[in-house]
This record gives structure tokens, C-alpha cells and sequence, in this order.
């Protein structure tokens, strides 16, 4: 009774599982990327970098601004009133500092603004990947869950054979040896049908991860993946991938920075001139009239001027410009090897598209073939003049051969989508789609 019970409670439970996805809205490809732009907690770091990278440029930049410190100096006097922390002790003390002329500041200012914008161009690549991930999971996701009704008629057609065979063995019209051969057959098609819901399962839980969906309320549509753009047989789109990669662009902008940092660790030892003015108001009870002659002490002073310097010797700064140097030539030498890698990695994915494409026709054709044989069979299974065992050989070949057709399709779909990342027309492929 209580196996009964518990039957009847997963029957249930199944039961309004599938209701409620069928009554699910289907999610489209373009909506599906839409929710993982705003969800991803990769894009809001990269905005976080951004926000960072600006907050440094702008506090560069805020050097060149007079700085204004208000404060004061207090403190008891024993004989000649001494500074403290090089001011003369006061009631109010007011300072006012900025740079005029500082041509390391410049180049320093100039380098972390070139970071923030080396972030930006970060952030559109690291978008972009979201992107991919996204589409790559939603198309997989689409091929699954349109492929495992498929596999589960394979599944019921293994089985439905396998009784059939028990049957005649016990008849004494085929050989007891054809048992495990039916039994191979039916063990291979829910090894199959289990891969595709564990694959189903895995993806579902990567979209709702990506989308921030609830898993059981995503069912894809796989009419919203528009058709993917004609291949171009081009032989330079690896050195155009090269040009228009954000990885590239990316690595020379932090280039173009190290050399303005560079350029600015040299000019360190250039002449300075910085804006300086200071207010102070002295009090009555810290001995200055004991020390300056009567009438000449007055308690408000100012002071305003240009604060001039020449450095001429510093090793310790050689020092730090060799090593700016050398981050520069470094920094170069990245260039070049993102470069290569993007135009190696493009040239791959070209390649691999046509490999793809021509298994992919070979796999289309075997079908076809098997296919045709199992017509075939069928004719003759009609007329009598066929066998069991050549009817479940060709039923299998042809399960076999349309999976392989299906794997075909997807690393050939894989191989499209990662060529239109590299030549900067996935986004624009994503928008079209319905």
C-alpha cells in the first residue's frame, strides 16, 4: 500500500511538473542573452573596474586643482614659539596647493586615463564572452530538448524489438544468442536518452545560472535562433579578427599607458613650479611678542607664491625610469603576442568550420544511406523475406547515424558562433534574431 502511495505521489509530482512547463513561457535566444547582459555578475564587476580606473584618472587630474586644508595649530608655548609639523602654531590655519607646471604629473595623468579607457574596451570583451556562453548553452539546450523525443521513440522501438525477440526465442524460431544482441540494443538506447536529460538537466541549471531564471521555467525556443550568416572565404580575416579584437585593443591600450608612464618616470626630474598660499591666525598667549619687536607682530598673515624645483640628481629615480622602460618593451611584446593568438585562433576556427561542414555532409549522406536500407528492410519485413536481426541492425544503424548527423550539426553551430566572436559579428547576429 505504501508503494502504491508513493507511486502515485512521483506520478503526481510529474504530472504538474509537466503542466507547469507547459505552461511556461518560452524564452527566446535574444531574450535569453538580454537577461544574462543584466544578471551577470561578471558585467557588473567589469563596471565596478570602470568605476575604479575613472576614480583614478580623476584623482590624477585633481592635482592640477588647488587643494584647500583648513585647520588649526594649538598649543602651548615655553620661549620661542616653535612650529609644529612646520607651521607656526595658530588658531585658524588655512593652505592652498596645486600643481602649475609638472610634466611627470601630465604624463601620469595621461596614463591613467588611457586605464580607464584600456577598462572599457575590457569590459565589451568580457561581455562578449557572456554572450558566447550564452548562446552556446541556449543552442545546446535547443538541440537537446528537441532531440530526446527522438531518442526516447528509439528507446520504446529497442524495447518494443527486445519483447519481440523473447517472444520468438521462446517459439524456437530464432537463436537464444539474439537475446543479448536485442538486450545491447535497448541498454544502448537508454544510455542515450539518459545522457540527453542529464545533459538537458546540466544546461537548464547553466541558463538559470546565466539568466537568473528559476530552471524549471525555462523551455527553450529554438525558432528564435536565427540562421547563421553565410561563410566568407576570405584568407584575411585572421589579420582583420587581429585589428578588431577587444583582447588586442585591450592589451595596446595598456601599452599606450605604460609609455606615457614611462615618458612621465623621465620627466620626473624635470623642473616643477607648484601653486602654494597659506592663511594663518596667530593667537596672543604662544610668546610672539616676547620675540618680535613692539608693533611689528600682527596676528593675520598670508603668504602667497610659486614653489619652484630643480632636480638634477636622483638615482633612485634613474632607477625607477629604466624599470618604466622596461614594463614598455614588455608591454609591447604583449601586443604582438595577443596578436598572433587571435589570428591563429581565427585561422583554427576557419579551418575548423570546413572540416566541420565536411563531416557534417558526410554525416548527412550516411543517414540518407541508412535511412534508405532501413526502407528497405521494411519492404522487405513486409513481404517476408527479411529477418529479424536484419531489421534491429538496421534500425540501430540508423539511430546511430542520425545522432551522429545531430553531433555534426552542433560543432559545426559551435564552430560558426566562436568565428562570429572573433570577427566582431556575434552581437549584431544576436540582435537579429526574433
Amino acid at each position: 500500500m505504501n508503494g502504491l502511495l508513493r507511486f502515485l505521489s512521483l506520478l503526481l509530482c510529474s504530472l504538474l511538473f509537466v503542466s507547469l512547463t507547459a505552461l511556461a513561457e518560452p524564452l527566446s535566444l535574444k531574450q535569453a542573452v538580454e537577461l544574462a547582459i543584466s544578471h551577470s555578475a561578471v558585467a557588473g564587476i567589469s563596471k565596478e573596474d570602470e568605476q575604479r580606473a575613472f576614480a583614478t584618472y580623476r584623482e590624477a587630474k585633481a592635482s592640477w586643482v588647488p587643494q584647500l586644508t583648513v585647520g588649526s595649530g594649538l598649543g602651548a608655548t615655553y620661549g620661542f614659539p616653535l612650529s609644529l609639523e612646520g607651521a607656526a602654531p595658530s588658531i585658524l590655519n588655512v593652505n592652498a596647493q596645486s600643481s602649475v607646471l609638472n610634466p611627470a604629473l601630465r604624463e601620469f595623468t595621461r596614463a591613467a586615463k588611457t586605464e580607464w579607457r584600456a577598462t572599457t574596451i575590457q569590459s565589451k570583451d568580457q561581455r562578449l564572452q557572456l554572450i558566447q556562453d550564452t548562446v552556446l548553452t541556449y543552442a545546446e539546450l535547443a538541440k537537446w530538448e528537441t532531440l530526446i523525443d527522438h531518442l526516447r521513440q528509439e528507446q520504446s522501438d529497442a524495447l518494443r524489438i527486445e519483447n519481440l525477440v523473447d517472444q520468438r526465442i521462446r517459439e524456437g524460431v530464432d537463436n537464444p544468442l539474439e537475446r543479448n544482441q536485442a538486450r545491447l540494443t535497448t541498454a544502448q538506447a537508454h544510455l542515450r536518452v539518459t545522457e540527453a536529460q542529464g545533459a538537458i538537466d546540466m544546461l537548464h541549471e547553466r541558463l538559470s545560472q546565466l539568466t537568473g531564471l528559476p530552471a524549471s521555467s525555462i523551455v527553450t525556443a529554438p525558432n528564435s535562433i536565427p540562421e547563421l550568416p553565410e561563410i566568407k572565404e576570405d584568407d584575411g580575416i585572421p589579420a582583420k579578427a587581429a585589428q578588431i579584437s577587444p583582447l588586442v585593443q585591450t592589451v595596446e591600450t595598456h601599452a599606450v599607458a605604460a609609455g606615457f608612464r614611462a615618458r612621465g618616470e623621465h620627466r620626473a626630474m624635470w623642473p616643477t613650479v607648484d601653486f602654494a598660499a597659506q592663511y594663518a591666525l596667530l593667537s596672543t598667549f604662544n610668546n610672539y611678542e616676547n620675540y618680535f619687536r613692539t608693533g611689528s607682530f600682527q596676528r593675520n598673515n598670508a603668504t602667497i607664491g610659486a614653489v619652484i624645483r630643480f632636480p638634477f640628481f636622483s638615482m633612485a629615480q634613474r632607477a625607477r625610469a629604466a624599470g618604466a622602460d622596461a614594463d614598455l618593451i614588455h608591454a609591447k611584446k604583449q601586443v604582438q603576442i595577443a596578436k598572433n593568438q587571435v589570428s591563429a585562433e581565427t585561422l583554427r576556427l576557419q579551418r575548423t568550420v570546413e572540416q566541420l561542414q565536411a563531416a557534417k555532409e558526410v554525416a548527412d549522406i550516411s543517414y540518407q544511406i541508412a535511412q534508405s536500407n532501413l526502407d528497405a528492410v521494411k519492404i522487405k519485413m513486409d513481404a517476408g523475406t527479411a529477418t529479424l536481426h536484419e531489421a534491429v541492425d538496421s534500425r540501430t544503424q540508423t539511430a546511430e547515424r542520425y545522432d551522429t548527423l545531430q553531433d555534426a550539426n552542433f560543432q559545426l553551430e559551435r564552430a560558426r558562433i566562436s568565428l562570429l566572436r572573433a570577427t566582431g559579428e556575434l552581437e549584431s547576429w544576436v540582435q537579429g534574431a526574433k
